[in-house]
């Protein structure tokens, strides 16, 4: 007989405002996943089947709390997810200097004995600061992290997440000074919030938060999607993912303007010009980072040559866009 594993709490960095409390995570079965130190091949593909192989508890109760004593309660879903979407009376004694709100998310009693080995998980969530000049939504594949995903059939996505850790990949040059610099703007602080959007699916949470630590990016809510199976009976999203969560920021923060930081690889032009389109005064400037594949090229140059509502460029290097976010007064 098997013997159960203890179970977990995934808390995702959550964003909201001072007055309302945005907050997801997952409830698993703790397979003791650890990524540091395992750059072996065989172990980094095991940690990855363990990550897509999770058993999530479903209709758990889970209780969220804050540091003043405050507590909410939800269920997860079938897939074991929660969301909080909470209205805050005030909570500004709630923010550290950064911005965060930090809690603790639990499970509330029940009956399941798993629960009692350890029933404390931490999570934060951002809450911009009013001196920010502007935010930051950036993609993660291709844009930061060397992916692959314009490649044939997708094998080098394959390669480079199943079979190389972490530790073992490297950003792509000169965007970690680049987002450092964006992250500070023309502030005292490094206060402007960073988003960071990807099509991967929340299983590989943990693996680009350490991967986005390591090579020290500015901290910020990672927004990945649900992984779907050719099995899975749930209704399909009417619009793609980064749209609708870029389309979220831009709604939960009326006064905030944003740069937009892409790749040439996939949709991220089509996405980013519609956007700018439907809010015009809200898109300060997008930033295509060329993946070097002709054909894809082509048609993003058609796009930027056609399009006029914000400053958009194609960028080869880091240095590029650094220059032109130093001309429109966004860097110094």
């Amino acid at each position: 007989m098997f013997k159960k594993k203890p179970l977990r709490i995934n808390s995702y960095l959550g964003y909201g405002t001072t007055t309302r409390l945005r907050a997801t995570g997952r409830a698993l079965e703790d397979e003791n996943i650890n990524f540091d130190g395992n750059t072996g091949i065989l172990k980094t593909l095991r940690n990855i089947y363990k990550q897509f192989e999770s058993d999530e508890i479903k209709k758990a109760h889970i209780e969220l709390k804050l540091s003043n004593g405050q507590k909410f309660s939800t269920a997860t879903d079938s897939e074991g997810y929660y969301n909080f979407d909470e209205l805050l009376s005030d909570s500004f004694e709630l923010t550290d200097k950064e911005g965060w709100i930090p809690f603790i998310v639990s499970y509330q009693s029940g009956n399941d004995k798993r629960i009692i080995q350890n029933n404390v998980f931490e999570g934060k969530m951002l809450t911009p600061s009013e001196n920010a000049s502007y935010g930051i939504i950036s993609d993660i594949d291709d844009t930061i992290l060397h992916t692959g995903v314009a490649s044939l059939f997708k094998w080098r996505v394959i390669t480079n997440t199943f079979f190389k850790n972490f530790d073992r990949r490297l950003p792509l040059e000169g965007t970690v000074q680049f987002y450092q610099k964006l992250k500070l703007g023309k502030n005292t602080a490094p206060v402007n919030p960073i988003f960071y959007v990807s099509n991967s699916p929340w299983n590989l949470y943990d693996y680009l938060t350490a991967f986005l630590k390591k090579h020290y990016f500015p901290e910020g809510p990672i927004l990945l999607r649900d992984f779907r199976t050719p099995f899975d009976k749930t209704p399909k999203p009417t619009i793609p993912h980064k749209q609708s969560e870029i389309l979220n920021l831009i709604k939960i923060y009326p006064n905030i303007k944003f740069i937009l930081i892409g790749d040439s690889g996939e949709k991220d032009a089509d996405i980013y010009t519609e956007i700018a389109i439907k809010y015009p005064n809200r898109i300060l400037a997008i930033y295509l980072r060329s993946v070097n594949h002709k054909r894809k090229e082509k048609r993003i140059i058609k796009i930027i040559d056609s399009f006029t509502t914000t400053p958009i460029l194609l960028v080869h290097s880091s240095k590029e866009a650094e220059e032109h976010a130093r001309q429109h007064g966004f860097i110094t």
